[in-house]
């Protein structure tokens, strides 16, 4: 059982004990401790904080404690009830609130929940801002109301539709090339909010959505990251139905995958790439953005359109941060996020639902073949599960010694850019892991890559 505490918001597993899980006492003080910073940014009358939950077992209890704990410190709270990570970032604005709490623990099992802390403007805290509500919550300095000032819950069901009404707004959105297309998809929604959310935008856009594991029940039908190993009845399901392509969603519907029209995957990678492909054909000229630990096709696509791709270190915020200092077009991660700023600045996968399917209309092309037509890279994604007495930094450090004489770049764990290929390692922020990924121009050169940095990883710790 786990309890993590970070910048990005606390994350655990649900039962336990105190302090070593996420129990309702942790879940009230993280709320609290959020309620008292967000009231530090302004002083004023009334405070707003809208609050959604995706569909896990524990969501509907974890929620019911941080709104009323909102509510004791006098803070009026917006409930969107079942939603999505993207749709509580746009609500946020659109509610004038003062920030925005989503309860989810995006691809981590159901076992799992925790809070997402957002600012003002729908997005994604700062590491100074994160910080300091871990420091409240440890210094238990929060002042409660009193009983005539305790703040209010108002209930608003009605914001995925306004979600979908925002996407299909967009100018590159093409509805009328879509509908055209007579577009027939399979959804895999892992049974939370993505199978609400995304059939519903289908249904607008036209296209016949097949639904698989779309009811809401929080009982994950299968590992809920969006990865090709856990998607076997996709693949099934897509060539049964002679379906265009399937759809995948992680259970906050903030990552997004795509399998092609034979059963096999897109690529998560590619995600973004596509969707930049489209975007940047509209806008030559523009810069793009990703983590560290994304493809070097996105740099590859945003060159052939004129424009300049730069990395960011991982993490959403870091992504956002370098978006706006380039006045990027288009971004985002490279495990399905898309964040495209005519929209907001988060990753949302009813935005790249749209993107891709605006693509495929246009260029009438199946979706086995846009995948040939993108520069052919191939990647593991592989971890080693941390001990309390491994010393992360210091194999990091001899790792990036070993390695000197390769270009090196280190803001963020260590990567290492070979000529035709590359390793990046780092300390996970959300689970106890050091996370391997590799990129090369073959599958079997991306996993030997990997399996030999993890090799000589454990020689350095004498694991």
């Amino acid at each position: 059982m786990t309890l993590i505490k970070s910048i990005s918001g606390i994350r655990g597993t649900i039962g336990g004990a105190v302090e070593e899980n996420l129990t309702p006492i942790d879940a009230v003080k993280f709320a609290a401790a959020y309620g008292t910073w967000l009231k530090q940014q302004r002083n004023k009358d009334n405070y707003r904080v809208v609050v959604g939950r995706d569909a896990r077992i524990s969501g509907e209890m974890i929620q019911n404690l941080v709104m009323n704990t909102l509510v004791g410190l006098g803070i009026h709270v917006i409930d969107l009830g079942l939603s999505t990570t993207p749709t509580v970032e746009i609500a946020v604005p659109m509610e004038h609130a003062d920030g925005g709490i989503i309860l989810t623990a995006s691809h981590n099992p159901k076992q799992w929940n925790a809070l997402k802390l957002l600012n003002a403007k729908g997005e994604f805290l700062n590491g100074a801002e994160g910080q300091k509500i871990l420091e409240i919550a440890e210094s238990s300095d929060m002042m409660f109301a009193e009983v005539d000032d305790l703040g209010k819950i108002t209930k608003n069901d009605a914001y995925i539709d306004i979600h979908i009404d925002e996407v299909l707004d967009l100018r590159l959105v093409n509805k009328d090339a879509i509908a055209a297309a007579n577009f027939k998809v399979v959804v895999d929604g892992v049974n939370s909010t993505g199978g609400i959310a995304i059939p519903l935008l289908l249904e607008r856009l036209g296209v016949e959505a097949v639904k698989l594991y779309c009811e809401p029940t929080g009982h994950f039908p299968h590992n809920p990251e969006p990865l090709k190993e856990h998607l076997g009845d996709l693949a099934a399901a897509v060539v049964k139905e002679h379906a265009d392509f399937g759809i995948v969603v992680d259970p906050d519907v903030d990552r997004l995958a795509f399998m092609d029209e034979t059963g096999e995957m897109f690529g998560e990678e590619y995600t973004l790439v596509a969707c930049a492909d489209y975007v940047l054909s509209k806008n030559p000229g523009r810069n793009t953005v990703s983590n560290m630990s994304s493809t070097r096709a996105l740099r590859d696509v945003t060159e052939k359109h004129g424009g300049t791709y730069e990395a960011s270190a991982v993490g959403e915020v870091n992504v956002v941060t370098l978006m706006k200092k380039n006045n990027v077009i288009i971004g985002g991660e490279g495990n399905g996020g898309i964040i495209y700023p005519d929209s907001h600045y988060g990753r949302d996968a009813l935005v790249g639902v749209a993107l891709f399917l605006s693509l495929l209309a246009e260029k009438q092309i199946k979706v086995s073949a846009l995948r040939a037509s993108y520069p052919s890279y191939f990647m593991s994604k592989k971890k080693i599960q941390l001990t309390p007495t491994l010393d992360v930094d210091g194999i990091l450090s001899t790792m990036a010694s070993n390695y000197s004489h390769e270009k090196l770049t280190t803001i963020d764990g260590v990567k290492i850019d070979f000529a035709d290929s590359w390793v990046h390692l780092r300390k996970s922020n959300t689970e106890p892991i050091i996370r391997i990924y590799t990129e090369a121009p073959s599958q079997v050169a991306a996993d030997t890559l990997a399996d030999r940095i993890i090799g000589e990883i454990k020689a350095i710790a004498n694991i």
